[in-house]
């Protein structure tokens, strides 16, 4: 009893903390994210005032992270999309969403690592973590900010749903180099830490959970639907919804071992498309739920960013973060530049003017947040990785989430 008690005093000194950090960002006029991270930080200063121990340790992060919180935060954002722009804009997004972050991966960890140029302390395998956890992008600030100017239907249905594939694709790319980074650290069959999978295997890997993912997704979808048209009551539609966001989450990575994630997403999607018509029923009372839901576990991932951020890495790692940000930002550039002139081909040319916003707009967020509080750390380099990532976010947070309403202004989008 004495563990069920001390887990729920834990949760409401971060859900207070959480809404502690909402004030903050009233009071400030600032994004929620970034009052959240201030009282993390203060959290975590009354930590030794208060003698307690908030039992975050790196060991239950990976599973808070991926069994809890992740589930809704991808289900909620797939559950926003329009089916039908969704489906115009496909093409495009999924070119910028596979290939695209692969890309951006690759080149973001050629850069960190040639730029920190320490193979024994920071080896290759490190880079790819790194480029990884960075290709995740998270554009709330100018999707609210494109909602509030009553932006481009097109350009809106772009800007999410390539974040929310590529989201998906990063988190499959991270899962694949953690696995083999882990398995270098704890069988020590490579101990220079270089990659040890062949680009077939990684070929092999990627297509079954990426595929997997997609199909069971698409059934959990599918019966979630029909349960809820056939139970015909709003109160179990809500939780049908939720218990489909984690359910196809365990279903797809614990029995079948695919992408968790993916299944969430296209779950989501393929729910909303079948109970289209149903909005006046079922689904207008699902889109303030999600709402809530998202706001609270973005509001906990970046207390829990705040409670663990520690000056040191600032002190220690500043090249190392300005490096990291050079390479997201150059990367990301990059990646839009080449790809989406592509687009065409694939569906509907995506205007100059709206590529900037993607490129600018890639904010680092909670997905990236998420992902490096999950990093074990059995990992030598782990300090350095997450130093580089909270680098980055803040980044994103203080200049480019601040510096996207001008662009968009300016863009006269």
């Amino acid at each position: 009893m004495d563990g069920v008690t001390t887990l729920v005093g834990q949760g409401l000194y971060m859900a207070v903390a959480a809404v502690f950090g909402l004030a903050i960002a009233r009071v400030l006029g600032r994004d929620n994210t970034l009052g959240c991270l201030i009282a993390g930080v203060l959290a975590g200063m009354l930590l030794p005032v208060l003698d307690y121990d908030t039992g975050l340790r790196a060991e239950n992060l990976h599973q808070l992270v991926f069994f809890v919180i992740l589930p809704v935060l991808i289900f909620g954002s797939a559950w926003k999309i329009d089916p039908q722009t969704l489906v115009r804009w496909l093409g495009p997004i999924i070119l910028l969403a596979t290939l695209g972050v692969v890309i951006c991966m690759l080149l973001t960890a050629v850069l960190v690592y040639f730029g920190i140029n320490h193979p024994e302390g920071f080896p290759w395998l490190a880079a790819l973590l790194t480029g990884a956890i960075l290709a995740a992008t998270d554009p709330v600030a100018v999707v609210t900010r494109l909602r509030a100017g009553h932006a481009n239907e097109g350009l809106l249905t772009l800007v999410e749903g390539e974040s929310l594939f590529n989201d998906a694709a990063a988190i499959v790319l991270f899962s694949f180099v953690l696995g083999i980074a882990t398995h270098s650290v704890m069988e020590g069959s490579n101990p220079t830490g270089e990659p040890i999978a062949g680009a077939w295997a990684f070929v092999v890997y990627f297509s079954a959970v990426f595929f997997g993912g997609l199909a069971i997704g698409a059934i959990c979808g599918l019966l979630t639907a029909i349960v809820i048209l056939f139970i015909a009551s709003a109160g179990a539609a809500l939780m049908l919804l939720v218990l489909a966001a984690f359910g196809s989450f365990y279903l797809a990575e614990h029995v079948v071992g695919v992408s968790g994630i993916l299944s969430v997403m296209v779950c989501a999607i393929v729910a909303r498309a079948c109970l289209r018509e149903q909005h006046e029923t079922f689904l207008v009372h699902a889109e303030p739920t999600w709402e809530w839901l998202e706001l609270l576990f973005n509001a906990l991932i970046f207390v829990i960013m705040g409670l663990v951020i520690t000056f040191e890495m600032f002190s220690h790692q500043w090249l190392a973060i300005v490096i990291g940000i050079a390479a997201a930002l150059g990367a990301r550039a990059l990646a839009i530049s080449m790809l989406a002139p592509l687009a065409r081909f694939v569906g509907p040319p995506v205007p100059k003017s709206w590529r900037l916003v993607l490129s600018w707009g890639g904010l680092r967020g909670v997905i990236a947040v998420a992902l490096v509080l999950s990093l074990p750390t059995e990992l030598p380099y782990w300090w350095t990785v997450q130093s580089i990532v909270f680098g980055v976010v803040l980044f994103s947070l203080l200049v480019q989430g601040t510096s996207s309403t001008r662009l968009i202004r300016k863009l006269g989008l």
